[in-house]
């Protein structure tokens, strides 16, 4: 059962492999086909790794059979599972929603999104900080040629703004790396744990500083107020699926926070203890708060959903931050509706701006769109999830965070912030809708758009399954609402898991190559 834990990796890569070997000679027909049953087979691993790791167990895999903490492993546990479920399920839909034309123009694109695949997968189950740092170089390399895809002015300065932003990340993680390395001699995250925990006080300044230091990269790639600003221009220059997959982006940073932070920085850390909660709380509500003001000012459907990004980002650190079972708890419910939900909305976005002719995604008065009735129940639909307003689940998740928050003594700035961000949001988007829906006008002409993409006629079969990828996003995150009860009690046991971490410690250090700790 430990070799299931590989497969997560195994899969993209090969897919991807393949997919680049055969650039030439498949045609574009085939190679979706292989690209959208790849992605399938990973949704059917995170299931199968989601069941053998529900019960608590923790499953490793050393790598060229070295024990760690000399070699390197990839650890799967409740959260790792959960991580890869989600990103799995956005995967497909995204992709879904590519392979109806938004791929054409590379024949690099579906190789890119496998890789894609690879690293964002490799950072949820590594249990080495090096190499988690080498699968956010993938991911990151993917991302840049994912973002530009399509071309044009505004994605090749959004692309240039996003490569310097990471590459200095990027720097900030080897000094990171390499500081805990020369202090504490290991970069095993588990043995890291061991370690800091014992560190001498001569040793712990330098600890902390590059436990802080990668906080600052983790802040960088969650968008984390003032890290935050490259975000929303990136989101919204790129193509509507690269956005869409992207929503997951900013989770691997608030991924490596949680996971960092409760490892080798939680309650059992010794003289490190709570390094990582301190700072999560007022800056996750700083980025609540400032979000939803740049969501309000927004002058485009997409823009604003990237804002909506940040806010999004800031309730899950809020919660994260409260660094209580039921706080985290709250936390990991919300992280799946607000990723599926963002991507549902960039994908729709997309659709309401190919039916906007010269005005796209404006939110100025624009011509008649077709299908205005249910693009117009979509985007409701859309919104309330973002919103987090009753009955959906953002609702549910909203509502478990400021339970959580009520037995903390910061409750009240915790309350006055997301109630404060929640009506902001509510008001962007109702304004947003009322514009585009009701709100038309004869359509601008085309010189008045002089950057624009140039939007590919599609036909009816295409602009349908557009609408299924939407669809299928929403559809998910109704689910989630129906399922709140198992949901939750699977997010309350792995933020017990969380906090008590001993188990994952002794699952990665056990002289049994490749053992099972529950």
């Amino acid at each position: 059962m430990t070799t299931l834990t590989i497969a997560p990796v195994l899969v993209p890569l090969l897919a991807g492999i393949a997919l680049l070997l055969t650039r030439h000679q498949v045609p574009l027909w085939l190679r979706r086909g292989l690209n959208l049953a790849a992605v399938g087979v990973q949704v059917a691993v995170a299931l199968a790794l989601l069941t053998a790791v529900g019960g608590g167990d923790v499953l490793t895999y050393n790598l060229g059979n070295w024990p760690a903490p000399y070699g390197i492993v990839l650890v799967a546990d409740r959260l790792a599972a959960w991580m890869l479920l989600i990103t799995a399920l956005l995967a497909f839909f995204a992709l879904l929603y590519a392979v109806q034309g938004t791929d054409r123009g590379s024949r690099h694109f579906h190789s890119i999104y496998q890789l894609q695949l690879l690293g964002l997968n490799g950072a949820f189950l590594t249990g080495d900080l090096f190499n988690l740092f080498v699968f956010f170089e993938i991911l990151l390399l993917a991302s840049y040629g994912l973002l530009v895809h399509g071309g044009g002015a505004r994605r090749t300065r959004a692309g240039l703004h996003f490569v310097v932003l990471n590459l200095a990340g990027s720097t900030l993680f080897l000094f990171a790396a390499g500081t805990l390395y020369g202090v504490l001699g290991t970069l095993n995250m588990a043995d890291l744990a061991v370690k800091l925990a014992e560190t001498t006080p001569e040793n712990l300044g330098m600890a902390r500083t590059a436990g802080l230091l990668l906080f600052a990269v983790f802040a960088l790639k969650a968008a984390l107020i003032p890290l935050h600003l490259w975000l929303p221009e990136a989101y919204s220059a790129t193509s509507a699926p690269v956005a869409a997959l992207f929503a997951i982006m900013t989770k691997v940073g608030a991924y490596c926070l949680l996971r960092v932070g409760t490892l080798m920085f939680g309650p059992e850390a010794g003289p490190v203890a709570g390094l990582y909660a301190t700072w999560l709380l007022p800056l996750g509500l700083i980025t609540l708060l400032l979000g939803a003001l740049g969501a309000l000012s927004a002058d485009e459907l997409r823009r604003q959903v990237g804002y909506l990004v940040v806010v999004s980002v800031g309730l899950l650190l809020t919660a994260f931050g409260l660094d209580s079972t039921a706080g985290i708890a709250a936390g990991l419910y919300y992280l799946v509706n607000t990723t599926l939900a963002t991507a549902a909305f960039f994908l729709l976005a997309d659709v309401i701006a190919c039916r906007r002719g010269a005005s796209l995604d404006r939110l100025t008065a624009g011509p008649q769109m077709r299908q205005a009735g249910l693009l117009g129940g979509l985007f409701f639909l859309a919104a309330l999830l973002m919103a987090g307003l009753p009955p959906l689940s953002g609702f549910v998740g909203k509502l478990l965070v400021l339970q959580a928050a009520l037995d903390a003594s910061s409750w009240p700035w915790v309350l006055a912030s997301v109630l404060s961000s929640g009506l902001l949001a509510m008001i962007a988007l109702g304004r947003s809708g009322s514009v585009l829906f009701f709100k038309t006008a004869d359509a601008l002409p085309a010189e008045a758009a002089p950057s624009a993409p140039v939007v590919a006629s599609l036909g009816e079969w295409q602009e349908t399954m557009r609408l299924v990828a939407v669809a299928g996003l929403l559809a998910l995150c109704l689910g989630l609402l129906a399922a709140s009860g198992p949901v939750l009690g699977f997010c309350t046991a792995t933020a017990e898991q969380l906090l008590h971490p001993q188990g994952y410690i002794q699952a990665v250090l056990s002289p049994v190559t490749g053992g099972v700790d529950r």
